[in-house]
C-alpha cells in the first residue's frame, strides 16, 4: 500500500505496529484476502462506489485541574491526574478512490448503531448509487443480520439490496483502508484528553472537513499477484498425485 506523500509520516508508525500475521496455509484467509484485493482493483464508478467501514472506541477523559497554557519557552502543561467520563464510539467510512471520508460519533457500539450508519450511507451519502460496495471486518456487529435487529424486515431487505458486502479475513484488518484512516484520525485528533461527546463530535467533524478538502487518498498497490508471491506461506500447498 502506498499513501499520498503528505500522509506517509502519519501512517508509518501504524504500518510498522499493526501488521497482524495470520496462520500459515490458511485457505479461509487467502480466499477473503483475494476477494478484497480484487475489489480494490476496480476502476472508479460512481454508480458502484467502493466504501470501507471501520470503528474505534475513545475513552473520554476530563481534567481534574485547570491546565496551564503554553507560554514562551514552555509547552502547555496538564496535571497527571484525570477523570474518566465513559467512552464513545467513532464509525469511519472511507471512499479511497475519491479521498472522501465520514466520521460518525455515537455513545455506544451496538448492532443498532451500525445499522443506522449503513442506512445513512444508503439513503443520504450514496443515495444516487446503484449499489455500495462495502468493505469491512468481521466485528460481531458488522453483520447483515444487524439490519434485521434495527429495522422491520422490508426495510432491512431494501437496504441489503443496495449493498455488496466484502469482509476482510480474520487477522487481516490491515486490508481495510478505513482502519488506515482511523489511525490518522487517532494521531492527528484523538491523542489527547477529550471530556465529552459534544467536543469529540466537533473535533472529529473539523478533522473530517480538513481532510476531505485536501482530498487525501490511498493509492493501494498490494495486489493478488503480489500476495501470491510475498505471502506464499499463507497459501495451502497442493499435494497432487
Amino acid at each position: 500500500m502506498r499513501a499520498d506523500h503528505a500522509e506517509k509520516n502519519d501512517l508509518k508508525p501504524w504500518l510498522e505496529k499493526q501488521w497482524v500475521i495470520p496462520p500459515k496455509a490458511n485457505a479461509e484467509f487467502v480466499c477473503a484476502m483475494e476477494d478484497v484485493l480484487e475489489v480494490y482493483k476496480r476502476p472508479y464508478d460512481p454508480r458502484f462506489p467502493v466504501v470501507c467501514l471501520d470503528e474505534v472506541s475513545k475513552q473520554l477523559v476530563g481534567e481534574t485541574r485547570t491546565p496551564i497554557a503554553a507560554s514562551a519557552g514552555h509547552p502547555r502543561r496538564v496535571d497527571y491526574e484525570y477523570e474518566r467520563k465513559g467512552t464513545a464510539n467513532l464509525f469511519m467510512t472511507f471512499e479511497p478512490l475519491v479521498g472522501k471520508r465520514w466520521v460518525k460519533v455515537t455513545e455506544r457500539r451496538t448492532a443498532i448503531d451500525f445499522a443506522e450508519v449503513v442506512r445513512e450511507l444508503v439513503d443520504a451519502r450514496y443515495a444516487q448509487a446503484a449499489k455500495i460496495v462495502l468493505v469491512m471486518d468481521n466485528l460481531n456487529t458488522h453483520k447483515l443480520a444487524s439490519l434485521y435487529e434495527a429495522f422491520p424486515p422490508a426495510e432491512a431487505r431494501r437496504l441489503l439490496e443496495r449493498l455488496e458486502i466484502h469482509h476482510t479475513p480474520k487477522h487481516g484488518s490491515w486490508l481495510n483502508m478505513a482502519e488506515t484512516e482511523l489511525s490518522v484520525l487517532s494521531g492527528q485528533c484523538l491523542k489527547r484528553r477529550i471530556a465529552d461527546i459534544k467536543t469529540l463530535t466537533r473535533e472529529a467533524a473539523a478533522w473530517e472537513k480538513s481532510r476531505n478538502n485536501a482530498k487525501c487518498r490511498v493509492d493501494w498497490q498490494f495486489t493478488t499477484s503480489k500476495a501470491r508471491i510475498k505471502l506464499k506461506r499463507l497459501y495451502p500447498s497442493l499435494q497432487l498425485c
